[in-house]
């Protein structure tokens, strides 16, 4: 979602973007959210994308290990 530099803000396009997504907010200890940022930016990403990339990953693990637990 990111726009070029010399784009202008457009405060309607942004809202119609992003009106399907949930906001969730974390608490981590301090510091720990720069060093989300460094890892994030290492992976070419920016802290939500990475955030919600660790979410996904664990959602399929726990499922793949409750239906092999099912099995």
């Amino acid at each position: 979602m990111a726009r070029a530099k010399n784009e202008e803000f457009n405060q309607i396009k942004y809202q119609n973007e992003f009106k399907n997504y949930d906001r969730v907010e974390i608490l981590v200890k301090k510091g720990e959210r720069a060093i989300i940022k460094e890892i994030a930016a290492a992976a070419g990403q920016n802290v939500s994308e990475y955030i919600n990339q660790a979410i996904k990953e664990r959602m399929e693990r726990d499922q793949r290990m409750t239906a092999e637990e099912q099995e």
